[in-house]
């Protein structure tokens, strides 16, 4: 709760002109646990062995997550192929970060631009518990109330327990105009996604995937501070297909 609390005060200090602040950290409320390792994509970005951050992977080195879960000189691990982040049985796989690519125009003021890519120390053997998601081909507008998903171990309540077990809750995309009209400046519909439904997020899973159909769409970004899944502050994504050009000259740099 002291991060959540330390984060709200950073982000109203950035952005004194709100009349609200936007909580950083994002889970999933009203939601049920997802049938263990039926996403084999996510990702629990750990510091101190404490899930702080999802994160999806899209291919054998690199995953992808929101550019405000790494703090400078922090230090993050990869844990790939979990369900219950408690139970040592899953074989769950722990991958320190190599290196932290940040978007060069992420403005942690407005969370524009909240996209990150992490490159990990070593290739993720993959198997039914671990593969990576597809991200768009190219850049791309989804239709508004198209059913999509997120997934993450975040808080159940505002002010609840984070889960240990994977959860999942569907989500419907919302009118451009209606979350521009609800967000005012700080809605970008070229680089962002906004979601709406009876489950959605919470403090603790930031940079998780929104999935449509079988493809991650959507970085989670940003949202209300007053209540989790809010209808009046709707979550908000960095939309992935905005930055194809960028993903693909990170990747192609690896050797």
């Amino acid at each position: 709760m002291t991060i959540v609390i330390i984060s709200l005060l950073l982000l109203t200090s950035l952005l004194p002109q709100l009349t609200f602040t936007a909580h950083v950290n994002v889970g999933i409320v009203n939601g049920t646990e997802a049938k263990p390792h039926s996403r084999p994509y996510m990702v629990s970005l750990q510091k101190n062995r404490q899930s702080t951050c999802g994160g999806a992977l899209i291919s054998d080195q690199f995953v992808l997550t929101a550019a405000h879960c790494h703090k400078r000189n922090e230090r993050l691990i990869a844990v790939v192929g979990a369900h219950n982040l408690k139970d040592k049985s899953e074989n769950s796989v722990r991958i320190p970060v190599k290196s932290y690519h940040k978007h060069p125009d992420f403005n942690s003021a407005t969370l524009l631009n909240d996209i990150m890519l992490l490159e990990l120390e070593e290739k993720v053997p993959q198997n039914n518990n671990v593969k990576s998601i597809s991200i768009p081909a190219q850049e791309e507008d989804i239709k508004s109330d198209t059913v999509c998903s997120v997934a993450g171990w975040g808080r159940l309540s505002f002010k609840g327990k984070k889960s240990t077990r994977l959860m999942e809750t569907e989500v419907k995309i919302m009118e451009n105009t209606e979350c521009k009209d609800k967000w005012k400046k700080y809605y970008s519909a070229p680089q962002m996604i906004c979601v709406y439904g009876h489950g959605g997020s919470c403090s603790g899973d930031s940079g998780g995937p929104l999935v449509c159909g079988d493809t991650a769409v959507g970085v989670t970004s940003f949202g209300s501070p007053k209540v989790c899944n809010s209808s009046k502050r709707p979550e908000i994504y960095a939309r992935i297909s905005a930055y194809l050009p960028w993903i693909r000259s990170i990747i192609s740099n690896v050797k």
